[in-house]
């Protein structure tokens, strides 16, 4: 009796806070609450949100089927060109666009395309100036929604604060208008190219697939350009890439990638690499190229718990997850380490070289709960039992508003020596 009147009471409280009535209907109540927890813009309505969740939802399962369903999405949303900025912790503004279709209907999934421009070197815009020189017109498409975001020379795509910003403005998008989560894309021209293959490297959790066009990997290995990073190519297997480079690019002439595309076609990594014949650094073949790249999106949906992965990392603290493994910490900070997983039912193998510690996340949806899961990790069974669902672990993976990658249950394992 007393569990019962605490829920209500924090219930009433959370519901107060969300501006919601203290007693609703079980469907409604339902849709109320997630709704506020999708809307939530600050730390406290998140909280308040959560609280309100967790009061009225029996269990973990319970509380998964909630989010996976999703929110009532505003049919009142702005169409067109949605102009907005984003301010992260330390005060930097980083502008953006989303581009949405005059005919958008709240009750459909989108696909969700960003695209990252060039010429990063470039001071930041003056407020009202453009940063995508052809304007928009050119990229407004029917079906999808487009997000333009905006580097310079102080926050360049391959640095850490965009590896944040463009995460929190997916969040953002997600937020507001109803999301395809497994067909959201990274298309880059130039420097923007390069700033695709470095998520590609680095982050490549939220993406179906990468589309640099005439840029350049080889770019992230140079400090001088802001850069300076290792590349392990064990974590493009991950993913599908459509290159374009141009037989004559002043900047980078597709003979210049003919050593990473090689690497590509070594580690079975899925690619189309399209030499444009006479091509210099532009996009004029565009137009041309689109059925096939269209062709390409079309057939490379997401797998948000793909049956196997591997993710290599020499820093447990920063681009050290992927999917449904977490490296967490390392026999050695700064060397590289290799985590390997396939799941099979509810048996999972895991290699892992360099690694000390790792999590991974389990999906109602892959593995059966009630059974026991057993985990091997370099031969030897390091866990044989039930995983439990927790509340915790469902808000840890609804924190960026993914439907689509929703997991309940997490279990933390040390290697063993």
């Amino acid at each position: 009796m007393f569990m019962r009147l605490a829920k209500t009471v924090a219930l009433s409280t959370a519901c107060a806070v969300l501006g919601l009535p203290a007693s609703i209907g079980y469907a409604q109540d339902r849709l109320e609450l997630v709704t506020a927890y999708w809307q939530a813009e600050t730390a406290g309505q998140r909280a308040a949100a959560e609280a309100a969740l967790e009061a009225a939802t029996n269990d973990a399962a319970a509380l998964y089927r909630w989010l996976k369903l999703g929110p009532e999405y505003a049919t009142d949303v702005p169409t067109g060109v949605v102009e907005a900025s984003r301010v992260a912790e330390d005060g930097t503004e980083f502008p953006y666009a989303v581009l949405v279709p005059d005919s958008y209907d709240a009750s459909q999934s989108y696909p969700v395309e960003f695209m990252l421009h060039g010429g990063v070197g470039r001071p930041k815009p003056e407020p009202g100036e453009s940063f995508w020189r052809g304007g928009y017109d050119n990229l407004r498409q029917d079906d999808r929604l487009v997000v333009v975001p905006l580097s310079w020379n102080e926050a360049i795509w391959w640095q850490d604060a965009q590896a944040e910003n463009l995460v929190e403005i997916l969040r953002a998008v997600r937020r507001d208008y109803n999301v395809d989560d497994n067909r959201v894309t990274l298309t880059g021209v130039s420097d923007g190219g390069t700033g695709a293959w470095f998520f590609a490297f680095k982050q490549a959790s939220e993406w179906a697939a990468f589309l640099p066009y005439i840029g350049h990997p080889g770019v992230l290995r140079n400090p001088q350009s802001g850069g300076g990073y290792r590349l392990y190519f064990e974590n493009l297997v991950n993913k599908p890439f459509y290159i374009v480079n141009g037989e004559n690019d002043q900047l980078y002439p597709a003979a210049s990638l003919a050593s990473f595309i090689e690497i590509l076609e070594q580690a079975g990594v899925e690619h189309t690499f399209r030499i444009i014949e006479g091509g210099g650094h532009n996009t004029r073949w565009l137009p041309d190229e689109t059925p096939a790249i269209e062709a390409f999106k079309a057939e490379h949906a997401r797998d948000p718990f793909p049956d196997s992965l591997q993710w290599v990392t020499e820093d447990s603290g920063s681009y050290n997850e992927y999917s449904w493994i977490s490296i967490d910490g390392l026999e050695e900070e700064g060397r590289p380490s290799l985590l390997q997983a396939t799941r099979q039912g509810n048996s999972i193998s895991v290699t892992a070289r360099g690694v000390s510690q790792f999590t991974l996340r389990f999906s109602p949806e892959e593995l059966n709960m009630e059974d026991p899961v057993l985990v091997s990790v370099n031969g030897r069974v390091v866990h044989s039992g039930t995983v439990r669902q927790r509340k915790s672990s469902v808000f840890e993976a609804a924190a960026n508003l993914d439907r689509a990658a929703l997991y309940s249950a997490a279990l933390q394992i040390d290697v063993p020596e």
